[in-house]
């Protein structure tokens, strides 16, 4: 039917320059086809908007967007233009091949377009769910991206210079050498975040410390080429991917969810302060509580630091802040220059940092006072005033 408006067009307009006026009379008509073409397909597409925002479920909203429906509208012309350009122009193709790779190309562009949105589109409905927030998947999905807007590229240049795709491909992989030198730090990253992500190593949220890369905080994105982690004192830092896996790094993740932060901390004892309790040292701490629930292997002969481990472990026992159902022990560990160091080994019940701190420290501020109890000093390296105090 198309064929046959060119004819009729001839027949009927008979006057000097007829062939260009009946072009631009088909070119006309066209474009007038194409913009009625674009306003149909975008009413259509608003009905379909609405139907979607109605639907139960939620993943249609995400994924089919305004964005994603203008796009697809946008489509429409260059498609009817396509369409209408070979059976108006069949006598005269030479004449409208520019146009016809233009509209080419810029279907090509539109397709790729709709692509890229939908990838776009799938990953923020990751984020908007709360079960797939954590995995980091962005550089997943910016592959994906660069794929596709790759093979638009390799199809766009086959059409400008009228050769096969296969041809640019072969082309290409010749200079594969080079690409890999360009793309080096892409490809890196791109493998450094599948297995990040697939080996569960690094989610967005985790707390992660990375001493080489002077990193300690939260892990606001990973990305093909950048991980970029919030560190406490409010500062961001860029960290490669591939350096992460290259290297190595400490996520605290799982110790947030596992319901207990451990403390591990020794206090230094004064060696000289070590000896056997007498009968009234006994009594005198029995009478504070201090040995209640407390019963030594030999009773003739109690150390008094072993009364003080033994206090400690019971009253880390009782603790309510103290996760009883992890490890919890008072040990002694080699002597140093600084004197015994007797470590407390537990778990705070909460992981939240200012918490924890706060929990850790009143346990301590407890232990530093109940040393001298039991007849034990601490020790520290004498100050100014210590040795004036001596001097007298």
């Amino acid at each position: 039917m198309l064929e046959s408006i060119r004819p009729f067009l001839d027949t009927h307009i008979d006057c000097p320059g007829s062939p260009a006026i009946i072009n631009l009379i088909l070119l006309a008509g066209i474009f007038i086809t194409s913009v009625a073409v674009y306003y149909i397909t975008k009413w259509a597409l608003q009905w379909i908007e609405k139907i979607i925002l109605h639907s139960p479920t939620e993943w249609d909203d995400d994924l089919l967007n305004g964005n994603m429906l203008t796009a697809v509208a946008q489509l429409s012309p260059a498609m009817a233009i396509r369409w209408l350009l070979p059976g108006l122009f069949a006598d005269s193709a030479d004449s409208v091949r520019w146009l016809s790779a233009l509209t080419s190309l810029y279907i090509l562009w539109a397709v790729v377009r709709i692509v890229v949105i939908l990838i776009g589109n799938l990953y923020a409905a990751f984020l908007r769910r709360p079960q797939l927030k954590a995995y980091a998947v962005k550089g997943i999905f910016q592959m994906f991206k660069l794929i596709f807007i790759g093979i638009g590229v390799i199809i766009a240049l086959s059409i400008l210079i009228g050769k096969s795709p296969v041809v640019i491909i072969t082309a290409l992989g010749a200079s594969a050498a080079v690409l890999m030198l360009v793309f080096q730090d892409t490809i890196l990253g791109l493998v450094a975040s599948i297995q990040l992500t697939a080996n569960k190593m690094l989610q967005r949220g985790d707390w992660i410390e990375a001493k080489s890369h002077d990193v300690n905080g939260e892990v606001l994105e990973v990305s093909l080429t950048a991980v970029k982690i919030k560190n406490w004192d409010n500062s961001v830092s860029t960290v490669p991917p591939y350096s992460l896996i290259k290297g190595s790094f400490r996520n605290y993740q799982p110790m947030r969810r596992s319901g207990g932060r451990r403390v591990e901390r020794p206090i230094y004892i004064d060696v000289n302060t070590v000896r056997f309790c007498t009968p009234e040292e006994l009594e005198a701490l029995s009478a504070k509580g201090l040995l209640d629930g407390i019963a030594p292997a030999d009773a003739t002969k109690v150390v008094n630091l072993q009364l003080l481990r033994l206090y400690l472990t019971r009253y880390l026992d009782a603790h309510p802040d103290v996760n009883h159902s992890m490890t919890t022990m008072v040990r002694q560990l080699d002597p140093t220059n600084a004197g015994l160091p007797l470590e407390l080994y537990f778990f705070i019940t909460t992981v939240e940092w200012t918490a924890f701190e706060a929990l850790a420290a009143d346990i301590f501020d407890h232990v530093y006072a109940v040393v001298r109890e039991f007849g034990l000093s601490m020790f520290q390296t004498p100050a100014g005033t210590d040795l004036s105090r001596a001097a007298k």
